[in-house]
């Protein structure tokens, strides 16, 4: 109980806020590594997967090999691309020392629930929605943008808010090869034997979490079609039909 008192004062002690090793700045380096491991992730990884999910083409094996990311410790992972001469232990601009290497890592594990998501979230829309919009005389660009996609956003942005949480999380694992980020208070906190410091950063990381988990939430329902409609009264808007 002490060290979570001490840690409780580290917290409210304004100094531990500010400066070039404040939680403030170190929380905002871990966001950025964060979102733009996020960002990678997404360019890849969900531009395939809404393609795939459209066409209904190699689907199965597409998302069983990115599953084996799953199995893949990110750590492990990171603690190979750093032994290579690229990417290396090198800075990479803002993100840090071995700050390349880093944002490989968390962009490989952040593609498993993005992509995931993003297939089943267009193969799941009914076919009878799909050939109604067909019989109305779409385009396959059309059937995409104006009802598939709309109908499977609510699984898309809970892939994305799921892999975002993860990255967080897991963005701590850059102090280990020096790199940016609210981990270095974690490991130089333990390291040092002064637990407070570790407990009230990890800390400053869960409450992170939570919030990225409710803001993610919130999106989710906000892009949903049609919140507490019935599933005809989803399909009809997204084909353009009347009453």
């Amino acid at each position: 109980m002490r060290n979570i008192g001490d840690a409780w004062d580290y917290l409210t002690t304004s100094a531990n806020w500010h400066g070039p090793e404040g939680i403030w700045t170190l929380l905002g380096q871990q966001l950025l590594l964060s979102v733009t491991a996020l960002l990678v992730a997404m360019v890849i990884g969900l531009t395939l997967a809404l393609w795939l999910g459209h066409l209904g083409r190699a689907g199965f094996l597409a998302v069983n090999v990115t599953n084996v990311g799953r199995a893949i410790p990110t750590f492990a992972l990171l603690a190979i691309l750093v032994t290579l001469d690229r990417p290396g232990t090198d800075t990479f601009g803002p993100y840090g020392r071995a700050g390349l290497a880093t944002l490989i890592a968390l962009s490989l594990f952040a593609l498993p629930p993005i992509f995931t998501n993003g297939y089943v979230a267009i193969r799941e829309v009914p076919a009878a929605v799909k050939e109604s919009a067909a019989g109305m005389g779409m385009t396959g660009s059309q059937q995409f943008w104006r009802v598939e996609l709309p109908l499977g956003l609510p699984l898309v942005v809970s892939g994305i808010r799921l892999a975002l949480v993860q990255v967080w999380a897991t963005a701590t694992i850059a102090a280990l090869v020096a790199g940016p980020g609210l981990g270095a208070l974690i490991t130089e906190g333990f390291y040092n034997t002064d637990y407070p410091k570790g407990i009230a950063a990890a800390f400053v990381v869960a409450v992170v979490a939570f919030l990225l988990e409710v803001a993610g939430t919130v999106v989710e329902r906000l892009v949903d079609p049609a919140r507490g409609a019935s599933t005809r009264d989803r399909v009809r808007p997204a084909i353009g039909g009347g009453a």
